[in-house]
């Protein structure tokens, strides 16, 4: 790729549908684009006629054929909830929360793997504490209050206590659990 990653790519759609690469002079495709952004580059597509900015509609073409083709992400319930939040007073907490999480979950990729060895790894994620309060935040917001039933222990609960040593066997089953969440974030 000639230009920096840090550049945006502009690509402008004809009124034939057409996507033409403004950097490169030529048409790309949807696979296209979905590559450039694998690779680190920002992306703008936008009408050549109108001007407006049609960026957010491919983004989520995109996303909708990898998981129309079977390439599942986004669990059903994740996307269940998406749908519920565009009628429901939660929808100006989703965005924020997502893109939270996102950024949270992009950080703490390579922390997770130096923590395996903790008794649980989870709570020593940083920023675990905000991620399940904006969870805890948003299931709320989504279900009128039922989802603030917090199951896990408190972290005043976790603070001022020793936590005992789980089973060496349990231990192993956690370890490959996040080698598997690991493959898997390595692969987005």
């Amino acid at each position: 790729m000639a230009k920096d990653a840090e550049t945006t790519l502009l690509i402008k759609r004809y009124a034939s549908r057409r996507l033409y690469n403004t950097e490169t002079s030529d048409y790309v495709t949807l696979e296209d684009i979905a590559g450039f952004i694998r690779a680190g580059r920002e992306v703008q597509i936008v009408d050549l006629k109108s001007g407006d900015d049609l960026t957010r509609q491919y983004l989520l073409q995109i996303i909708a054929e990898h998981e129309s083709k079977g390439e599942n992400v986004l669990p059903l319930g994740v996307l269940t909830d998406l749908v519920r939040s565009y009628k429901t007073q939660a929808q100006s907490v989703v965005p924020d929360f997502l893109a939270m999480s996102f950024d949270m979950l992009k950080d703490g990729q390579s922390k997770i793997v130096e923590n395996m060895a903790a008794i649980n790894p989870m709570t020593s994620m940083p920023g675990f504490e905000t991620m399940r309060a904006q969870q805890e935040a948003f299931f709320k917001a989504l279900t009128g209050g039922l989802g603030s039933q917090w199951s896990g222990p408190s972290p005043d609960d976790v603070a001022g206590e020793e936590v005992e040593a789980a089973p060496e066997e349990e231990l192993d089953e956690i370890k490959k659990q996040l080698a598997e969440l690991q493959s898997k974030l390595s692969k987005m």
